[in-house]
């Protein structure tokens, strides 16, 4: 779960890590208002959570209270990315000398956290470990441990920093690499760290995304994952435990797996449209395949359905029976077809057939692909 920018550097300051002074706003004119606050100039920044949102213009620099009010008011009708931003970021602009780029992420191949440090901050980190991967600095960090404050000073003054800023860049760079551990995030990133004319340190953007299965044992109060989502249909998804991803098509899927699921959209894809993808984690109770019945037909224009589960120690003919249940209450008229294996086949079969649904023996999911196109096309009977 990625935080929004203002939620980050809340969390920064208790860390002690510098950030602008800012205000939060919702509307044209709160904007204004929180300029007269600040004083000018002051920098709009768009609250969604994407990357890039200074290409995109969600960044904005205004030097007059009616600018303010006029940018804050297009910043809230334009789409960042897909996305339109529901709160802007109202903070004074500082006067920078130098960008750092500071960030604390999990290294795949070695299996732990990694600390990366660049002087050319405020530019796209991965282009530039492509272009120039000696402009960067890796430091490893043990899996539990975090790091000592001299490791940070030693790596500010890596950077070609001494005095008054050396002492102030290895707070923030000791602070952050704290709240990636105290948080079990994922990333946590500055980007860039601002160094001006008097010595001190800014953190003039904010990343950090968490671990959802570590939320729980936290102990801290963070936002909701679900409270992220803004589609309703992936929101609700997220509430029964499924994985939903809404898409533009009108074929329904309903998998046991991520592998499954993603065959499904690619097969269907390549004759039909998926209206969705849909993961239960392997769960095949009656109780979650009726929900996940429920949540696929109020896609609306749907025109049909296909169920493709596999269950090894789950018994699959349990969550058969919650999609017929699912058709028989709701009078469900539409084709659906299933291609269901494992543990009690034979009985899911029957269970299906007698509910009405089209069943699919085979192990190919291009099977009851093609069974379904079959149906949609008039080619076989619904």
């Amino acid at each position: 779960m990625r935080l929004h920018e203002f939620e980050a550097k809340r969390i920064f300051r208790e860390y002690e890590i510098p950030v602008p002074k800012g205000r939060v706003v919702k509307g044209p004119k709160e904007a204004k208002e929180a300029s007269v606050e600040l004083g000018l100039p002051v920098v709009l920044k768009a609250q969604v959570l994407v990357g890039g949102r200074g290409l995109a213009g969600g960044i904005v620099v205004c030097n007059s209270q009616e600018e303010v009010e006029a940018k804050a008011k297009e910043l809230f009708s334009k789409e960042i990315k897909g996305l339109l931003p529901e709160e802007i970021l109202v903070e004074e602009k500082l006067p920078v000398k130098d960008e750092i780029y500071l960030g604390v992420t999990v290294d795949g191949y070695e299996g732990r956290p990694v600390l990366l440090l660049s002087k050319r901050g405020g530019v796209n980190v991965e282009r530039l470990a492509k272009e120039d991967p000696t402009a960067i600095i890796s430091f490893p960090l043990p899996v539990f441990d975090g790091m000592y404050a001299f490791q940070a000073r030693n790596l500010a003054r890596d950077l070609g920093y001494g005095g008054a800023t050396l002492i102030n860049l290895a707070k923030v760079i000791h602070g952050l690499v704290r709240v990636f551990y105290d948080y079990q995030a994922l990333i946590a990133e500055i980007n860039p760290v601002a160094v001006l004319e008097d010595g001190s340190v800014s953190a003039l953007d904010a990343v950090l995304e968490l671990d959802n299965s570590a939320l729980k044992r936290l102990g801290k109060e963070v936002p909701s994952p679900t409270s992220r989502i803004k589609n309703p249909l992936e929101r609700k998804g997220r509430e029964i435990g499924v994985t939903y991803v809404d898409l533009e098509g009108d074929v329904g899927i309903i998998s046991s797996g991520a592998g499954l699921g993603m065959t499904s959209m690619d097969i269907i894809g390549s004759k039909l449209r998926p209206a969705n993808f849909l993961e239960t984690g392997g769960g095949i109770t009656e109780d979650l395949l009726y929900k996940c019945m429920d949540l696929v037909t109020q896609k609306p224009n749907l025109r049909a359905i296909l169920i493709n589960v596999y269950g090894g120690i789950n018994p699959i003919h349990e969550g058969a029976k919650g999609v017929v249940r699912f058709i028989k209450e709701r009078g469900l008229n539409i084709p659906i077809v299933a291609k269901a294996l494992g543990n009690r086949q034979a009985e899911t079969w029957e269970i299906l057939k007698e509910g009405g649904i089209h069943v699919v023996t085979e192990t190919a999911t291009e099977k009851a692909v093609e069974r379904l196109y079959q149906i949609l096309t008039g080619k076989e009977e619904r």
